[in-house]
């Protein structure tokens, strides 16, 4: 399915095919990656438990973005609120609109489901304009604190500054 085009930005759904060429272009840009995470994505829309997209620019994919309509981890687990999931612009195509487009169609979605919808955001600094883009975006904190892995992080316990330590965050989409 298609949820926008324009001259430059298409929104489509994840194919099959679209796994590997995310996993390559995210190890070419040094992150740790691995195809299974993509593809075991992929598996999950074909079941129905997740909307996953995929952004191409100009012909050639840039970004990605998932929705967990009924998302059953973080701080609004089990809830009926949809979660948005590992979102990502690549480097080499960022500051083209892909980012925020990506967004627009997956809070567009999200509000098919419920009137709020809530993300985790990382806590080091390689998710910096992402917990900027979150702020301007009207998103706020939820008020659990500290998550690391699946857990709130308790006060004074010692932690990793890694992927895993995040801030759930909330939008009212009404």
């Amino acid at each position: 399915m298609v949820y926008h085009r324009d001259e430059e930005i298409l929104i489509r759904n994840m194919v099959k095919s679209d796994a590997q060429i995310i996993t390559d272009e995210e190890i070419a840009q040094g992150w740790h990656q691995n195809v299974e995470k993509y593809e075991t994505r992929f598996i999950e829309q074909t079941q129905g438990k997740v909307i996953a997209l995929v952004a191409e620019y100009k012909g050639n994919i840039a970004g990605y973005i998932n929705i967990y309509p009924d998302s059953k981890w973080g701080s609004f687990a089990n809830q009926g609120y949809p979660e948005i999931v590992d979102f990502g612009v690549f480097v080499k195509y960022r500051n083209n609109g892909i980012g925020s487009k990506l967004m627009d169609i997956a809070e567009e979605i999200a509000a098919e489901y419920a009137d709020m919808v809530y993300l985790g955001v990382g806590l080091h600094s390689g998710y910096g304009s992402a917990q900027r883009m979150y702020v301007k975006r009207g998103y706020i904190p939820d008020g659990t604190g500290v998550w690391y892995g699946d857990y709130v992080c308790p006060q004074y316990a010692d932690c990793c500054n890694d992927d895993e330590l995040v801030l759930y965050l909330s939008k009212d989409l009404n």
